[in-house]
């Protein structure tokens, strides 16, 4: 099933996103950061929002969402658990429930640990992740409200996705999260080729997201949690869990 996805930057480092399923006509947003540039592409397109999906509450994913809703009549959807704090939802989801958007079957998947009540979607047919500010391209999101554990068992769950999925995630974080990754492991041939690759992209000022999952496996300190080699890098003994070696390298970006 053909589906186009826009990347669309929003405020200073954000990101929208934008799936059209030309079958059906159906456009779903993914966070909404700021309005007029969504609005724009959708315009220049022809394309007129039916959903807004919610991946947290960060005012940076969602202060445009009600400006969006009324200029298109999207529907909003987002996390029950976060709703609260969620401008008024049309529909609360819950982690575990599949939501039926155009011909795609959308899996609603927890991603607690930047937020609590963070949740991503998975679009399996489109081979799509909108990881919020979970996963990140080279990085995590800071646990601003959920612990360690929490967001290892979130990047452990879509790890197990297929390699080929494309990481969709919230900031153009990637260079800095990878000076980060370079910082311990200087001579890391993967993340050497991978680093040049990223400043090439933002010379040329473009996106350096989405980042295919199996990309994101081999050369992000925070799914490598089981790499001896990450492990001695860090500094750790042999008998360091995979969460501890991920928590270990969570505090020193946190201090970068």
């Amino acid at each position: 099933m053909a589906v186009e996805l826009l990347i669309i930057p929003c405020l200073a480092d954000n990101y929208a996103y934008v799936v059209h399923e030309a079958a059906t006509d159906t456009t779903t947003v993914i966070d909404v950061p700021e309005a007029p540039p969504i609005l724009k592409a959708l315009n220049e397109r022809g394309w007129k929002a039916n959903l807004i999906l919610l991946t947290h509450h960060h005012a940076d994913h969602i202060d445009g969402v009600q400006a969006l809703s009324a200029a298109t009549g999207a529907k909003i959807v987002g996390a029950k658990a976060d709703a609260h704090r969620l401008p008024k939802l049309d529909q609360e989801v819950s982690p575990g429930e599949k939501l039926a958007i155009g011909m795609e079957h959308v899996e609603v998947l927890p991603a607690d640990g930047h937020t609590v009540g963070h949740i991503a979607y998975y679009f399996p047919e489109g081979g799509l992740l909108f990881s919020g500010d979970s996963l990140m391209s080279w990085g995590c999101g800071r646990l601003f409200e959920g612990s360690a554990q929490q967001m290892y068992d979130t990047l452990t769950r879509f790890s197990e996705l297929p390699d080929e999925t494309l990481v969709c995630s919230g900031h153009e974080y990637t260079e800095a999260n990878g000076r980060f990754a370079l910082s311990i492991e200087p001579e890391n041939p993967n993340l050497i080729d991978r680093m040049e690759n990223v400043r090439a992209i933002r010379a040329q000022a473009r996106p350096t997201v989405p980042v295919e999952l199996g990309l994101e496996k081999a050369t992000n300190p925070f799914l490598r949690g089981d790499d001896p080699k990450l492990r001695d890098a860090l500094g750790l003994p042999e008998s360091a869990t995979p969460v501890e070696v991920f928590t270990e390298a969570r505090a020193r970006k946190d201090r970068f």
